[in-house]
């Protein structure tokens, strides 16, 4: 029987590097198929700003071959994506990588900061310095030391001509909202204000529009099932809690490699902080990998305590429960 809790990947800059595209479940994501709500305009905007914003970078490109020269940047350097979880913000930066014809990078805040670590702020610069668009999906505000450095990485690209693209998650208590707010996000990133476009995308969150709430917890027999099929894993809940402490969480992507789908024994309530940071990142990389979830134990809309939702970090927890739930119905309909 395979399981997540007997892996221990290692990972080589080189594979780091080149992991730094849209995730398999964006791979195919492009303006075309976006579908705004008709009832949230904002959504609708958000696509003609951003393929206005891919269009400038294409004449800069020109400007570049043109005179063997970095050209300044037309307009502002950067667009930061603001709104809520599941309103398609990920889909729409992907889309903007996609259409983008020079030479760019992909990457989530978490992703960025572990390449600094890896290589070292001088050669994490100069090698994002190629790129003529870096993409950071979940901006994150939680921990200052890292906000200052990739305030100033960020800085620096832009002196060197690169565009950005961001979209944002945050610790709303922080900013003494319910919600954070753009211009909060500009200002921490200090003196990259100027260099970006905001826009701010409305709408509810797509995976629970007029769909059900987690699906009821799967049979130990269902599991069983599971645990037989080829790339499939089946771990113990708390086990696989206790393992992802000894992996470090750039690591977490590589420990999926070849998985197609996760069986989850005796889902338990989450009351540790650390804990449940540590599930929101196997959560995400997850979901960017479309991997199918089966569990027992608890439902998966409840695996946060109650206190944690209205606590600081509580839109990463919302974000993760609607990734997770929406994992656990495309689960549903595998083990059925």
């Amino acid at each position: 029987m395979a399981s997540l809790s007997n892996r221990r990947p290692v990972v080589s800059t080189g594979e780091l590097l080149r992991e730094f595209v849209p995730p398999p479940r964006f791979q195919q994501v492009r303006f075309e198929n976006y579908e705004p709500n008709a009832l949230q305009p904002t959504q609708a905007a958000a696509v003609a700003a951003l393929q206005a914003f891919s269009a400038r970078g294409a004449r800069s490109e020109q400007k570049r071959s043109r005179f063997r020269r970095s050209a300044v940047p037309e307009g502002r350097s950067g667009v930061y994506l603001d709104g809520g979880y599941g309103v398609g913000k990920t889909h729409l930066l992907a889309s903007l990588w996609h259409s983008w014809t020079g030479a760019k990078c992909f990457g989530t805040f978490v992703e960025y900061t572990n390449l600094v670590g890896a290589l070292g702020f001088r050669t994490a610069v100069e090698a994002l310095r190629q790129f003529t668009l870096v993409c950071i999906d979940e901006f994150e505000l939680d921990d200052p030391g890292d906000t200052v450095l990739m305030s100033t990485l960020l800085g620096e690209l832009v002196l060197a001509g690169v565009r950005l693209a961001a979209t944002s998650n945050t610790l709303p208590d922080r900013l003494g909202e319910g919600r954070f707010a753009a211009d909060d996000f500009v200002r921490e990133i200090q003196g990259l204000a100027a260099h970006f476009d905001i826009l701010r995308i409305e709408g509810d969150d797509y995976r629970h529009r007029g769909l059900p709430q987690a699906p009821a917890p799967a049979a130990s027999e269902t599991l069983a099932r599971l645990a037989l099929e080829p790339e499939s894993t089946l771990d113990d809940f708390d086990t696989l809690m206790a393992h992802l402490i000894q992996v470090h969480p750039s690591r977490y992507g590589a420990m999926l490699a070849g998985v197609r789908a996760v069986g989850l024994q005796g889902v338990s309530q989450l009351t540790d902080q650390a804990a449940a940071l540590r599930l929101v990142v196997l959560v995400d990389r997850l979901y960017d990998r479309s991997i199918p979830v089966v569990a027992s134990g608890l439902p998966l809309d409840q695996v946060f305590a109650p206190e944690m939702l209205i606590g600081g970090y509580r839109k990463k927890y919302f974000r993760a429960v609607s990734r997770l739930v929406s994992l656990a119905r495309e689960g549903t309909n595998l083990s059925g």
